[in-house]
C-alpha cells in the first residue's frame, strides 16, 4: 500500500478510523473525512502518531448534504492527482424519520445517495489509477426483502429496520454500479464488517429496536459498550483486506463477510429489475446527470 492514495469516509472514529490506522501503518497516504474539524484533527494526529506515517489528511464534509458531497469531491480533485482506493465507510442510523436539507430521508441520504454520488464524482481520479478499488460497507442484519415503495420511509419508519432497508438498497445500488463498471480499471465490492462498538451503535435507543426485541436492549448495550477500539479494529479487517490484498486484484461486484470470504448476495440484490429501480430512484434524488 506504500504511497497509494486512500479516501475513507466517516473515519474520525470507529471502524473507519481503525481502517485508516491500519492502512497508514501499511504505508498508504490516507485521507479521512468527518463532519467536525475538532474531532477530525484529533483523529489525524492520533493516526499519524500511532502509525508513524505523516501522510494522513482530513477533509470536512457532512455526507447527508449533497452539496457537501460535491464539495468533498471537488476538494479532493484539487489536492490529489489520483485515487487508488475509495472506502464508503460512513453510515447513519437515525432514531426517527429525519429529512436532510435536500429533503431526503437521512438514512437513505447517507447510506445510499452519498456513496452513489461520491463514487460517480471521483470516477476520473479513480480511473487515473491503473487498478482502483471502491469498497462500500454493509451494516446490520440483511433483510430478505426490499420495500421498493418505501425506500425513504415515507409510508413508515421502523428504527433499525429502516436502517437495514437503506443498507440493502445500498447493496443493490452498488452491485448495479459494479455491473456498469465491467471492463474498466475500477472494481466495486461490498463488505460486511460485523458488530462493533462505535458511536453509531452506542447511540441506538430501545425505541429503534422492534417491540418484541426491546427486552434484550440491556444485552445490546452491554455488547456495544466502549472497548478501546478492539471490536472496531476487528470489524475493519474486511475493509483493509479489500483495499490491500492482491487476492482481490481485479475482483468486481462481490460481497465479502467478516472473515473476508466471498459470499452470495441476497436473492433480492441479484434481481436486475430491483437493482434498476433502486438505481433510478437514487439517480433521481441525487439529480445526477452522467
Amino acid at each position: 500500500m506504500k504511497d497509494k492514495i486512500v479516501l475513507i469516509t466517516g473515519a474520525t472514529s470507529g471502524i473507519g478510523k481503525q481502517t485508516a490506522l491500519t492502512l497508514a501503518k501499511m504505508g498508504a497516504h490516507v485521507i479521512i473525512t468527518g463532519r467536525s474539524i475538532q474531532s477530525g484533527e484529533a483523529a489525524v494526529a492520533e493516526i499519524k502518531q500511532s502509525s508513524g506515517n505523516p501522510k494522513v489528511d482530513l477533509l470536512i464534509s457532512d455526507l447527508s448534504a449533497q452539496g457537501d458531497v460535491r464539495s468533498l469531491a471537488d476538494q479532493f480533485k484539487v489536492k490529489y492527482e489520483r485515487l487508488n482506493v475509495l472506502i464508503n465507510n460512513a453510515g447513519n442510523a437515525a432514531p426517527a424519520r429525519i429529512l436532510t436539507a435536500d429533503g431526503v430521508e437521512s438514512n437513505f441520504a447517507v447510506n445510499v445517495v452519498a456513496p452513489f454520488l461520491l463514487t460517480h464524482l471521483l470516477m476520473d481520479p479513480l480511473k487515473t489509477s491503473p487498478s482502483a478499488r471502491v469498497i462500500t460497507l454493509m451494516g446490520g442484519d440483511v433483510p430478505s426483502k426490499l420495500d421498493l415503495d418505501n425506500l425513504q420511509s415515507k409510508r413508515s419508519f421502523d428504527g433499525l429496520n429502516s436502517y437495514s432497508q437503506s443498507k440493502l438498497a445500498m447493496m443493490a445500488m452498488m452491485y448495479e454500479f459494479a455491473e456498469r463498471m465491467q471492463g474498466t480499471t475500477v472494481t466495486i465490492n461490498i463488505c460486511y464488517p460485523g458488530q462493533a462498538s462505535t458511536n453509531m451503535t452506542r447511540n441506538v435507543t430501545p425505541e429503534m429496536l422492534p417491540a418484541v426485541m426491546r427486552f434484550i436492549f440491556p444485552v445490546f448495550k452491554l455488547m456495544t459498550r466502549p472497548d478501546g477500539g478492539k471490536s472496531a479494529e476487528k470489524a475493519s479487517r474486511s475493509s483493509v483486506h479489500l483495499a490491500s490484498s492482491k487476492d482481490v486484484e481485479g475482483v468486481n461486484g462481490k460481497y465479502f463477510d467478516t472473515k473476508s470470504k466471498m459470499v452470495n448476495f441476497p436473492a433480492v440484490v441479484m434481481a436486475a429489475p430491483t437493482r434498476e429501480k433502486v438505481w433510478e430512484a437514487v439517480k433521481q434524488v441525487s439529480h445526477f446527470v452522467g
